[in-house]
C-alpha cells in the first residue's frame, strides 16, 4: 500500500523565496527538515503530517543520527508539548539555517512549526509505513524555523590593497613632480643665469621664496657690475621700505606696540633719551599700559626719573584719554603698551583700548629681528587692525639671520623706521634711512658665516615649478 509522499524539495533563489513555496503548498503546519545551497539557489525540504518514525526508518542506511534525532522529535510530540516551550527548547541561529553539503549532521532538536506554533497538530495513532521517494531524502532532517529570515551576507570589506596603491601613486606623483622642477630649474638657469644667481643669494640670506621671487624678477637681463654677487645687495637696497623723512615722530603721541619681549620699553626710552638730548625734557611725557607685567612701570619709572621727565599709569581706555587729555600742552607723548602674543585672547581688548583712549596717536611697531618667519607673519597680521605707521626693528644684535624680518617688511610693505642693535641708551638707535646699506650688509655676513643651509632640492621645489604657476 503506498501512501501519498509528503515530504517535497523546493529550489529557490532565496530561503525566504522558498519559505514562500513551502507556506503556499504545504500550510503553515509545514516542518523545515533540511535546507542547503545548490547550483540553482537555495534547496529547502519540507513535510506535511510528518511522521519522524517513518522518516527514520527510510533515512536509516544513511544516518544513525537522524534516525535517533526522529526518535527524540517524535517522543516530544507524543508527550504535547506546547508551542511555546517548543521555540524555547528549540532556539535556532541563523548558521544553522544554511548549510554546506561537507558539513557534519547538526545535533537533534525539536522540529518547529512553519508560522503559527498553536496551529500544530496533535498527534495521532502510527500510520502504515508508505514507500518513500528517497530521491526526495537528500539530507538527514535538521529542523529550522521557516519563518526566521536569512541573514545577508555580509558585504565585503574594502581592497586591503587599494590603500597601498593608493599611496604608491601619491609617491609616484611626488617623485614626478620633484623631477620635473629640478628640470624647470635647472633650464632657468640656463636661460636667465643672473636671475638664477639672485634667487640663490637670496635664498641664502633666508629670504621667503616668495619674496625673493618678486625681487629676481627685477633683476635685469644683462649688468654693467664687475660682480655679479652684488645684484642681490643691490636690490635690496633700492627696494627696503624705511621711512626717509622722521620729522612726524618728532612730536605728537607716539604709541609703541608689539609681542612679549619685543622691547617695546627699551625702545620707549631711547626715543625719549633721543628726545631729551635735542629738545629737553620739559615737553616730553612717558605714558604706561602695561598693567600685566610685573615691574613693567616701575622701569619706565626708572627711565623717566633719569630723564627728569613725567610718568603717566593708564589701566584702561578711559583712563588713557584722560591721561591724554591732562597732557595736551606737550610736545611728544610716549605710550609703553602691554606685550600681548598675536595668539593671547586679551590681545583684541589692548589694541581697542588704545583704539579709545589714543584714536590721534601714530603707532610703531617693535619688530624683533631674531623672530622666525612664521612667527613675525603673525606679529604683523595681529597688529594691523591699528594700521602701524612703521615698525622698529629691536634686538637686530641678536639675530643669527636677517632674511625673516626683511621678508616680513617686504610682503607687507611695513617701513622701517628706526634699527636698534643693542641696549645702550640711546646709542644703539639708528634711523633707518641712514642704516639702510648697512643692514642689508649685515644680512649678507650673517648669511657667510655659517655654512649653506638652502640645497639644490630647496631651489627646485621652490623656484623649479613658479613658471608653471604664473
Amino acid at each position: 500500500m503506498e501512501i501519498d509522499v509528503k515530504i517535497k524539495r523546493y529550489t529557490a533563489a532565496s530561503m525566504r523565496a522558498a519559505l514562500a513555496l513551502v507556506r503556499a503548498e504545504q500550510g503553515p503546519d509545514a516542518v523545515i527538515l533540511s535546507s542547503r545551497r545548490s547550483d540553482e539557489g537555495i534547496e529547502v525540504i519540507a513535510a506535511i503530517d510528518y511522521d519522524e518514525a517513518l522518516f527514520a526508518d527510510a533515512n536509516r542506511p544513511r544516518a544513525s543520527a537522524a534516525a535517533s534525532a526522529a526518535a527524540g522529535a517524535a517522543a516530544s510530540i507524543a508527550a504535547g508539548i506546547s508551542a511555546g516551550a517548543m521555540a524555547a527548547a528549540a532556539p535556532v541561529t541563523s548558521s544553522a539555517t544554511i548549510a554546506s553539503p561537507s558539513s557534519a549532521p547538526p545535533p537533534a532538536s525539536v522540529a518547529a512549526p512553519l508560522l503559527t506554533p498553536s496551529r500544530t497538530r496533535a498527534p495521532g495513532p502510527p500510520r502504515a509505513p508508505a514507500p518513500v521517494r528517497r530521491t526526495e531524502l537528500v539530507r538527514p532532517p535538521m529542523p529550522v524555523r521557516a519563518s526566521m529570515p536569512v541573514p545577508a551576507a555580509p558585504a565585503a570589506g574594502p581592497d586591503a590593497g587599494y590603500g597601498a596603491m593608493q599611496r604608491q601613486l601619491l609617491d609616484l606623483r611626488r617623485m614626478l613632480e620633484t623631477g620635473l622642477a629640478g628640470m624647470t630649474w635647472n633650464d632657468r638657469r640656463l636661460r636667465e643665469p643672473l636671475q638664477a644667481r639672485v634667487l640663490e643669494d637670496l635664498s641664502g640670506m633666508d629670504i621667503a621664496p616668495d619674496v625673493a621671487l618678486a625681487l629676481a624678477a627685477l633683476t635685469p637681463r644683462r649688468t654693467t657690475l664687475d660682480n655679479p654677487a652684488h645684484i642681490p645687495l643691490a636690490l635690496l637696497v633700492k627696494h627696503l621700505p624705511v621711512v626717509a623723512d622722521l620729522s612726524a615722530m618728532n612730536g605728537g603721541i607716539v604709541a609703541v606696540v608689539g609681542p612679549t619681549g619685543a622691547g617695546k620699553t627699551t625702545s620707549i626710552a631711547k626715543l625719549a633719551a633721543r628726545w631729551c638730548m635735542q629738545h629737553g625734557s620739559q615737553d616730553l611725557a612717558l605714558v604706561s599700559t602695561d598693567s600685566y607685567r610685573i615691574g613693567a612701570r616701575d622701569q619706565l619709572m626708572t627711565y623717566a626719573r633719569i630723564l627728569g621727565a613725567p610718568m603717566h599709569a593708564a589701566n584702561s581706555g578711559k583712563d588713557l584719554a584722560r591721561v591724554l587729555e591732562r597732557l595736551r600742552s606737550k610736545k611728544l607723548v610716549l605710550i609703553d603698551t602691554a606685550g600681548m602674543g598675536p595668539r593671547d585672547v586679551r590681545l583684541t581688548e589692548q589694541l581697542a583700548a588704545l583704539k579709545l583712549g589714543a584714536a590721534r596717536a601714530r603707532v610703531l611697531l617693535a619688530l624683533p629681528a631674531q623672530g622666525e618667519g612664521h612667527a613675525l607673519e603673525e606679529i604683523v597680521r595681529a597688529f594691523e587692525p591699528l594700521s602701524p605707521l612703521a615698525c622698529i626693528l629691536t634686538k637686530v644684535d641678536e639675530a643669527a639671520s636677517l632674511g625673516a624680518v626683511i621678508s616680513a617688511t617686504l610682503r607687507h610693505r611695513l617701513r622701517i623706521a628706526y634699527v636698534c642693535d643693542g641696549q645702550r641708551v640711546p646709542e644703539d638707535l639708528h634711523e633707518a634711512h641712514q642704516r639702510r646699506v648697512w643692514l642689508v650688509r649685515t644680512a649678507i655676513k650673517l648669511k657667510e658665516s655659517r655654512p649653506a643651509v638652502r640645497d639644490e632640492a630647496y631651489l627646485a621645489r621652490n623656484f623649479g615649478r613658479a613658471p608653471a604657476h604664473a
